[in-house]
């Protein structure tokens, strides 16, 4: 029997895992996932999480309860990959041999050696970070200061979000040291994005690189033609979504990376000289097939995990009817959420915004959850709602 291990059980590893369980001669491969969480987290439902408007089973199902036996979940961190000997050492201290396996132990939000970030700041990438932002908003009883640092996808649904949940309690500004917020993203997204922002009375300061945080401050600098010396903004509560850095094991093997440390990986999902080990989603640097340079999102790793199951299987199997399939990138559009009663989704030439978006978010989302059983529960769940809550519109 196989032995397919996968490290990291986001949309990269868990969608792999479930790609796998379909594909036939499923007796002759064993599967085993390690993530340091027992549960699946579709992190782009986090922020309906912090406001309440989603309850915590319906975004982070346990793998247990979406992967069937026989297949194997592990609660532990990943100390070390040795691709020379075929195997990965967890925190434990176990040791886990593999034939066939998938690096997808995504990023981490790095505080780039700045003073106060690990100490102040609060990040918003794990169900943990949600429980202690939920926890902190629910202390809020006057005025407060809310400081997003980040003008990517996350600072700013995160930065109406806040201003939704909190109303008049809050006084919320986002700052980012680029020129623009949601860089890369498209036209219409940004447009609907600063609408937004500007509707909620939510300044946004760009150009500024934060040099410390504090108790109860941001200190910063301006860049480009703003260079000056440092400044402070008062600051209660200070949301840290600056980028996304691989994590330390990933850096640290002994394979071509790119500069922010990614595996640069064949359009086969392969890494290099290790034709039985692959890795994705946020792991991994990809220029697919036709060319085009794959980008470390949630839909990208929705895609790429099923080329990465026939591929896996096809490497541990090779059969001449079996080839392994280069990935081909499929941009599907964009969905950013703008509040607790709007969205926008753009792609494929249409853009819907306000409640029609925030309607088709919603049912995108349901139709990417892991399994139909979540996505059946989960449909019920939003159905017995009452209608003007579900909508936002009572």
């Amino acid at each position: 029997m196989k032995e397919i291990l996968i490290l990291g059980g986001g949309f990269a590893g868990l969608y792999t895992a479930l790609e796998l369980l379909r594909l036939p001669n499923g007796a002759e491969r064993h599967i085993t996932l390690v993530d340091r969480s027992e549960r699946f987290l579709f992190s782009p439902l986090l922020y309906e999480c912090v406001t309440g408007e989603m309850e915590e089973w319906e975004i982070a199902p346990t793998f247990r309860s979406l992967l069937p036996p026989p297949t194997t979940v592990i609660q532990d961190q990943v100390k070390e990959v040795d691709l020379e000997h075929r195997h990965v050492t967890l925190g434990s201290g176990q040791r886990l041999s593999y034939d066939g396996l998938l690096i997808a132990l995504g990023g981490e939000t790095p505080d780039f050696g700045i003073p106060g970030v690990r100490d102040y700041a609060y990040f918003f990438r794990t169900l943990a970070d949600a429980r202690r932002l939920r926890q902190r908003l629910a202390q809020i009883r006057t005025l407060t200061r809310i400081v997003i640092v980040g003008g990517g996808p996350s600072g700013v649904e995160l930065a109406c979000k806040m201003s939704d949940r909190l109303g008049s309690l809050a006084q919320v500004q986002l700052i980012d040291r680029g020129s623009q917020i949601l860089s890369g993203f498209m036209p219409a997204t940004v447009e609907a994005a600063q609408k937004a922002l500007a509707q909620r009375g939510i300044p946004v300061y760009l150009h500024r690189q934060v040099t410390a945080v504090g108790q109860d401050y941001v200190q910063w600098r301006g860049m480009g033609a703003e260079v000056r010396e440092w400044q402070q903004d008062p600051a209660d509560v200070v949301l840290w979504v600056a980028g996304t850095a691989v994590s330390p094991v990933v850096a640290a093997l002994p394979v071509t990376q790119n500069g922010r440390g990614q595996i640069m990986v064949t359009p086969t999902l392969q890494v290099p000289d290790y034709p039985g080990v692959f890795a994705l989603g946020d792991a991994a640097s990809l220029v697919d097939a036709e060319g085009q340079t794959v980008p470390a999102s949630a839909q990208a790793a929705f895609q790429q995990a099923g080329y990465c199951a026939w591929n896996l299987w096809a490497a541990l199997d090779p059969h001449p009817f079996r080839p392994l399939l280069p990935f081909r990138y499929q941009p599907l559009g964009e969905m950013l959420s703008l509040g607790t009663d709007t969205a926008v989704l753009s792609g494929l030439g249409v853009t819907l915004t306000g409640s029609l978006g925030y309607l088709a978010r919603r049912l995108v989302y349901l139709g990417r959850m892991p399994t139909w059983d979540h996505q059946l529960k989960l449909g019920w769940q939003w159905i017995s709602r009452p209608w003007g809550q579900l909508l936002n519109i009572s």
